[in-house]
Parts: structure tokens; C-alpha cells; sequence
């Protein structure tokens, strides 16, 4: 919609991800000719997913309106947030705008993809407005359970819109300032069109503890575990977290030992830039052999059960260079993601079993804002029109119902889904259409070349295996040659199953020759009328549909 003077009323709002699932966070937001772009996250696969390492968004949209694309603006380092950039990077480059530690964090993915040279990266502080032209972006301090933590402010002719990012309202940081609610206030008396807020603890009641809380946890765990090694397992990129166990460990006089890639890379880069002071206590994996037990600490990845994490490997024994000993004490200083509760529960029976001991305690709080402080942000704010982000439904409905509680009317309360065109005025307020979204599955090297179709077949071959049919037939005359021999992978141990391998050679050599008595020589035919006498064989005898693959060769005579 155009006043007289041309001028575009409107604002649209375009998340590709990030709302149906925790994870793949990125938005548009577009204004006449100009698109921002707000964080640039993966997601890891589910676990349907066979052999699929992360999981992208999809970019069309961006792609095709290349010429309209500014700027990307990340709230925080979290690979759900940033993890993307490497690979959305080589179809689209254009300037990424963030905090100090977050474009560390961005800078150590390019270097490891080689793309350093390739993407123009500006480094902001909280305060500073970023001038998009048609849109501006101001970066707002907010608290997290990683640091450098921003909020957004967008300003465009149609209205300001605020985009939180993950946050929590810390009084009482460990590190840093509190967040800077003054602003959001100043902002909300300015007006603003509408709020993006963050959805993740929405069902939870009351207010999120302050991470420094957890350092109480961590004294009394020290103070009653003097004569046993600690390993700490905990998420990377909380360096707050990590700071407090180094200051524990400094005043009981152990010496740190970081293991765990993604550990070791972040609190190194967060040291460099001085968001984190290690008191000395910091030595290398390859010196904890200078130190008795019971004066080392050892803080690992692997809090979430992950298969080729630092702890899993130790519990599996499978650790190059640190073993497991009866007498150990392993605290997990998290909770278990939903979905990952397995997975924790059998690394903690593997470490039980070689005599470690385990302990939940008080050690972890959460970095996401429960009801009252989004209703603090929402009192603060005041938006027209309000837009629950980052979580699946059930907290987005929440997050829904808490603002209509706030006196948000139904109707200006825009509960979206990945794809939705959300356009928004000051007078009107509708979903206008779709744009493509979806998922780009990466394997290895490979992206987007793993399809539904593969992860279907994938699953297949998982779940009933392969049997391959293998025969050579004459050139020209159709006459066979060798065969049918029949291969099984994955579908019965072939020296316990000879009389049903047997006849199902038996079946699979009457359809060739059914078919050679027909002078069907047509193999697309020949192969589709052995894969379905032997597919009914097969499930009337085992009630199993394995994979079944007829390779047909030609020779000559």
C-alpha cells in the first residue's frame, strides 16, 4: 500500500525456518527494495535422518531477490543462529553485522571452510544503528547463556520492529551488563509495530535463575569432592559457565583441562578477545599428566549424549587420551534436550559401569526467558501486533495465550509457520502468501544432493535390507547366461537362512524364465516382474520387505 507521495506503508515479515522446531533460525524482513536478514542458523537431523550430519535452511526466496538483499544481522553465537553461514555464504554475499564474540565465532566456521576472503563481516556494539537504507538496525544488549547476546530494533518507514533473539532478563550477569531494559522501554515509547519474541520457556511460569547462581553449585560440588578428579560436562558456548568453573577451581587450587573441539574453539576465542580470564589455572590435555587426580577439572562436550563428543568417547573408552577411572565424578552441568534423554541416559551408564560417579545437582540454569520476563519485555515494548519466534508449536502457542493475556488482541497475534508472507501496517495486518522453504540436508561434502527419495531408501535398507538379483543374458538373443544369483545385505545371515535363500532363488529363476519364454526382452519389464515375485515371496515367508535390486548384464558370445 502507497500514500501520495509512493511511499510503502508496509513491512514484511518472512521467517524460512526456526519456528516449527528449536533450531534453523533465520528471517527477512523485507521493505520495498530492501531485505535484511536476521540470523542464519542449522539444525541437527532428526533421527530418521540416516547419515545426515546438519540440516539447512532452504534460501529461494533470498536467491531469487539477490539484488534485494542488504545485510545479514545475527543475534548471538549459538550454531542455531549462525551455523548456516558457511554454506549460505557461497550463494549469497553480502555484509554480516554482529557483536565481538559472535563474528569470532563466525570467523573460526569461514576459516575452516575456506571462505574468510569471501564474506565482508562488520563487528557492531551494543547501541550502534547499521544503515540499511530503506531499513535501519539497532543492536540492543540482552542476557543469554552465550555472551555478546543481542536484540534487534528494526526501524523502517512502516514502524519499528523488535526482534529479541534468545534471551533471559540476568540482573546479575557473570560477566558484562544486565540487559539493557531501559532501551527496550525508550523503544516502546517511541512505538513499536511489532514484537518477535522469544517462545522457548513460554510454558514455564515465574522468572529463568541467574547463570550465577550455578557458581553456589559448583563451590559445594569442590568443596565435597577434594579427592576425586571432576569433569564437567557442559554446552561449549557457555563461557559464563565456564568462567565460574575456573573461578571454583582456582579457589580449591585444581588445574582446568578444556576437551572437546567446539570447547576448545570457543573459550579460546572468547579468551582472545577478554570475555574470559583463566586465572592460571588453564593447562593443556597433554599435561594432565603432570597433576595428581584429584587436583584436575576437566570441562567437556558431550552434556547432550552426542555420539563423537569428548565424554561419550571417554565413557566408551574410546578416548585417545583420557581414561575413565573408577573414583571419577562426572557432573552434568545441563539438561538433556528433549529427544536426547537416551542418549544422555547410556553415557551414563557406561560411565557407572567402569565405577565413575555421576551427579545431577543444581548445576545448570536455562537461557531463555520463562513467562515473567517476556511479559517484562511486553510491558516495555507495547507492540501492535505480536509475532511468538524460536520454538516448536506448543511454545509458540503458549508464548500466544500469554500475550493475549497481556491485553493483545486475537487478531493481532500472528502464530506463523516457516514460508509465511506476513505483511504489517499500521492499519492492516495479514498473511499475504508463501514463499519456498524446506530443508537442505548436508552429508559429508554433499549439499542438497540427499533428497526424501535417498533418506526413503536409506530407511528402507535400515529397516529391511537389500537382496540383490544378479544375472547376464545373452546379447541380442535374450538368452541367459549365469545367474540369478541372489546377494542379501541386511535382510537375513544367509548360512542360517539356506532353504529360504534357496527358494527364493528358486522364485526369482522362474520369473526370468517366465519371461524369456514370453521373448520379453524389454529389462525395465524383466527386472519390474522379478522385484515383485520375489517382493510377495519374501513377505509371505518373513513378513519383511527388504530392497530388492535386479542387476542385469549383457554379453557377448
Amino acid at each position: 500500500m502507497r500514500n501520495k507521495k509512493n511511499r510503502i506503508e508496509s513491512v514484511k515479515v518472512i521467517p524460512m525456518g526456526g519456528l516449527e522446531r528449536i533450531g534453523m533460525n533465520i528471517t527477512a524482513i523485507e521493505y520495498g527494495d530492501s531485505i535484511v536478514v536476521v540470523d542464519c542458523g542449522m539444525a541437527f537431523p532428526e533421527d530418521d535422518m540416516l547419515g545426515i550430519d546438519i540440516v539447512l535452511p532452504d534460501i529461494s526466496y533470498l536467491e531469487e531477490n539477490y539484488s534485494k538483499v542488504k545485510g545479514f544481522v545475527i543475534t548471538h553465537g549459538h550454531e542455531d543462529h549462525i551455523g548456516a553461514i558457511p554454506y549460505v555464504f557461497r550463494k549469497i554475499n553480502v555484509p554480516i553485522y554482529t557483536t565481538r564474540l559472535t563474528m569470532a565465532l563466525i570467523e573460526k566456521k569461514l576459516e575452516e571452510h575456506a571462505m574468510m576472503d569471501r564474506v565482508t563481516r562488520r563487528v557492531v556494539k551494543f547501541g550502534d544503528v547499521v544503515d540499511f537504507g530503506e531499513i535501519q538496525v539497532e543492536f540492543i544488549k540482552t542476557n543469554h547463556s552465550i555472551q555478546d547476546a543481542a536484540a534487534l530494533a528494526v526501524y523502517t518507514p512502516a514502524g519499528t520492529l523488535i526482534h529479541t533473539g534468545d534471551f533471559k532478563v540476568d540482573y546479575t550477569p557473570v560477566f558484562g551488563d544486565a540487559i539493557d531494559l531501559q532501551r527496550f522501554a525508550e523503544i516502546g515509547q517511541q512505538g513499536v509495530l511489532a514484537l518477535m519474541c522469544d517462545s522457548t520457556n513460554a510454558e514455564r511460569p515465574g522468572f529463568t535463575m541467574s547463570e550465577k547462581t550455578v557458581g553456589a553449585t559448583f563451590d559445594r560440588i569442590f568443596a565435597e569432592y577434594t579427592g576425586s578428579r571432576l569433569i564437567i560436562a557442559t554446552f561449549a558456548s557457555n563461557v559464563d559457565r565456564v568462567q565460574q568453573i575456573l573461578n571454583t577451581a582456582a579457589k580449591y587450587g585444581r588445574k582446568v583441562v578444556l576437551e572437546g573441539r567446539s570447547m576448545v574453539n570457543v573459550i579460546g576465542s572468547a579468551k582472545e578477545l577478554g570475555y574470559l580470564d583463566d586465572l592460571g589455572t588453564l593447562v593443556t590435555l597433554d599435561q594432565i599428566g603432570n597433576y595428581p587426580p584429584e587436583k584436575l577439572v576437566l570441562i567437556t562436550t558431550g552434556s547432550q549424549g552426542e555420539s563423537m563428543a569428548a565424554l561419550s568417547r571417554m565413557a566408551a573408552n574410546l578416548h585417545k587420551k583420557v581414561k575413565i577411572m573408577p573414583g571419577d565424578v562426572i557432573l552434568f552441568s545441563s539438561h538433556p534436550i528433549p529427544g536426547n534423554e537416551k542418549a544422555v541416559s547410556n553415557v551414563i551408564n557406561d560411565l557407572s559401569e567402569i565405577g565413575a560417579q555421576v551427579i545431577f545437582q543444581d548445576a545448570h540454569v536455562s537461557g531463555h526467558a520463562c513467562q515473567e520476563e517476556i511479559k517484562l519485555i511486553y510491558s516495555l515494548v507495547k507492540p501492535r501486533y505480536a509475532i511468538p519466534v524460536h520454538g516448536e508449536m506448543r511454545h509458540l502457542r503458549a508464548h500466544a495465550a500469554l500475550a493475549e493475556s497481556l491485553g493483545i488482541a486475537s487478531d493481532h497475534i500472528f502464530i506463523l509457520h516457516s514460508g509465511d508472507v506476513l505483511e504489517l501496517s499500521r492499519d492492516h495486518s495479514r498473511i499475504i502468501g508463501k514463499v519456498p522453504t524446506g530443508e537442505i540436508l548436508v552429508d559429508g561434502l554433499g549439499v542438497g544432493d540427499v533428497g526424501n527419495i535417498v533418506i526413503r531408501d536409506r530407511q528402507k535398507l535400515a529397516e529391511d535390507g537389500i537382496i540383490v538379483v544378479v544375472l547376464t543374458l545373452e546379447a541380442g538373443s535374450g538368452k541367459l547366461l549365469a545367474g540369478p544369483d541372489l546377494i542379501s545385505r541386511g535382510f537375513v545371515y544367509v548360512r542360517e537362512a539356506e532353504d529360504l535363500m534357496t527358494e527364493a532363488s528358486q522364485v526369482t529363476s522362474e520369473a526370468v524364465y517366465s519371461c524369456l519364454d514370453r521373448n520379453m526382452l524389454d529389462w525395465a519389464r524383466i527386472k519390474s516382474e522379478i522385484k515383485e515375485a520375489l517382493s510377495e515371496f519374501v513377505w509371505k515367508r518373513t513378513q519383511r520387505r527388504p530392497m530388492i535390486l535386479p542387476v542385469i548384464m549383457e554379453a557377448e558370445v
